[in-house]
């Protein structure tokens, strides 16, 4: 370590060492006084030196937010803290400290150029956020394992690494080793690599590299699954949040598609002349009516949430306050009760014991009726805040239903629209048909729908019902959902506070029969006495 630090008295890093510090790196004469005379926003300052300051701890730094390069070296600095909010940091120097433990620069994200030279660190690791790093000095330390360097293949921008200095270095195939499980690496203890010394290396480590490399493509392919899986379960999220929103695949066209996926007469009856113009029009409109329940289901979903979850803060916020009041009674309580037991225990007149039995008992009624009366001012507090909650998310899902059951009859005047203009084109076909004036050929399967104007009407009536029957169950699929949701919360709420009030009754009366208790094994033990 530096002998002018151990020298000195530890310094704490206080503005007063930091504004200092900006002042002495800062321009100087005009530009200088300028900046001292307006005052230095630590926010706009890029490099800081504070090395050699016997600083002990690195701590106050939070300020330099835009901090890129900082000096800390020659100092007495045991552990690496204090740097979470340099996220913008490109350069840190930390030699010349008496730091044990790689730690505490899991925020540093562009890190490029990091120096822990000669200090007491005797194993890599907790780099992994370190992504950009390019440049780690590590020379002059305790690592003494050669598995340390397998940890740094995860590196792929390193290109320079400095380790000598340490037990390892010492190692015969040191070098080689290195080379070999870290071929991107240009530079090693400050020495180019060339590429013969590679080669021997990559020959050398042949198959215990290609060993690793194979455990490092199962991990990956680990990692890949892991990826896939959160990304599942973050799709499993979405469409949790659709199914309370009660407007899944309400966002395109499934409910259209749905409507033709069993109508048969509607699929010939697509294939009459301006039928096709008819029902992509149709569909267009159909469409943006869904996306529109869809968005405000989503809306909605979110204002119930926000309901839920303000209602849910209201109840716990007040039990809170409930408990509060009650443990500070009882803390007054046993306060009292402790010191009154200590004077019975001390008192030798029965007489005189006897009646201060009697008026810790008193103490002991009168503590449960205070309980009992906050669990009662609680029940009353909480059956209002229910009550309008649940008033509230009523009324939000009556309006819910409401306005999606508006939109689903624009769905369904659009399809009766549709049915109109089809019966129009259908009976027209047909007449043309029975002039022989149609000119377009018709699939066959079509064709023999235009027997006569009955069999062509109940072919577009049964296609009509089949539409508006989806129409319908789709509604209905929601309204029955969402009502049912609502009740069954509503209901859950309430069985939930008569739980928990039950549960607060049983406590009073358990502490209370403890409390009367102790009182009458105290009384017995001194009447045998």
């Amino acid at each position: 370590m530096n002998r002018l630090c151990d020298s000195m008295e530890p310094r704490v890093m206080d503005d007063d060492m930091l504004k200092l510090a900006v002042g002495e790196q800062g321009p100087q004469e005009e530009a200088g006084q300028l900046a001292k005379q307006e005052g230095i926003l630590f926010k706009d300052v890029l490099s800081l030196q504070l090395d050699f300051r016997n600083i002990l701890r690195i701590d106050n730094l939070w300020q330099f937010e835009n901090l890129r390069k900082l000096q800390l070296d020659n100092n007495i600095i045991e552990k690496i803290e204090g740097l979470e909010n340099l996220t913008h940091l490109v350069w840190l120097d930390l030699s010349f400290n008496n730091i044990e433990t790689i730690e505490g620069l899991d925020t540093l994200v562009n890190l490029e150029d990091l120096s822990l030279f000669n200090n007491r660190i005797s194993k890599i690791d907790s780099l992994d956020a370190l992504v950009k790093l390019q440049v780690l000095s590590l020379g002059n330390n305790q690592i003494d394992n050669m598995m340390n360097i397998v940890y740094l293949r995860r590196f792929k921008c390193l290109r320079t690494l400095s380790l000598s200095g340490n037990p390892i270095s010492e190692a015969e195939d040191y070098k080689m080793f290195i080379c070999a499980y870290l071929p991107d690496l240009v530079y090693l203890d400050f020495r180019r690599i060339d590429d013969h010394t590679k080669e021997l290396a990559e020959a050398k480590h042949q198959y215990s590299i290609d060993e690793l490399k194979h455990q490092e493509n199962l991990m990956q392919v680990r990692l890949q699954d892991e990826r896939a899986r959160q990304e599942e379960l973050e799709k499993h999220k979405v469409c949790f949040c659709l199914q309370t929103a009660f407007v899944e695949h309400l966002n395109g066209s499934f409910l259209f598609d749905s409507m033709y996926a069993e109508d048969s007469e509607g699929n010939k009856l697509s294939y009459l002349p301006g039928v096709s113009e008819l029902l992509e029009a149709y569909k267009d409109k159909f469409v943006i009516i869904c996306v529109n329940i869809f968005e405000y289901g989503l809306k909605q979903q979110e204002k119930r949430k926000v309901e839920l979850d303000t209602f849910s803060e209201c109840v716990h916020e007040a039990i809170q306050e409930n408990q509060e009041q009650g443990k500070r009674k009882i803390a007054q309580f046993e306060e009292k009760h402790l010191s009154s037991l200590s004077a019975i225990r001390e008192e030798s007149e029965l007489p005189n014991i006897e009646k201060m039995i009697l008026e810790c008992s008193a103490d002991v009624s009168e503590l449960f009726n205070e309980l009992m009366m906050l669990e009662m001012q609680l029940v009353e507090q909480l059956e209002e805040t229910i009550n309008m909650f649940e008033r509230n998310i009523v009324d939000m899902v009556g309006l819910f239903i409401e306005n999606v059951q508006s939109l689903m009859a624009q769905c369904r005047d659009l399809e009766n629209h549709h049915h109109e203009k089809l019966l129009e084109i259908s009976i027209s076909t047909l007449e043309k048909i029975v002039k022989g004036d149609l000119d377009e050929d018709l699939p066959d399967d079509l064709r023999a729908l235009f027997v006569d104007k009955d069999t062509i009407v109940n072919a577009v009536g049964a296609s009509h019902d089949i539409h508006l029957l989806k129409i319908d169950n789709r509604e209905d699929e929601l309204v029955t959902r969402i009502n049912s949701w609502c009740t069954r919360l509503v209901d859950k709420i309430h069985k939930d506070e008569i739980m928990r009030n039950r549960k607060r009754v049983k406590e009073i009366n358990q502490y209370i029969d403890h409390m009367q208790s102790e009182l009458d094994n105290l009384e017995y033990s001194d009447i045998l006495d």
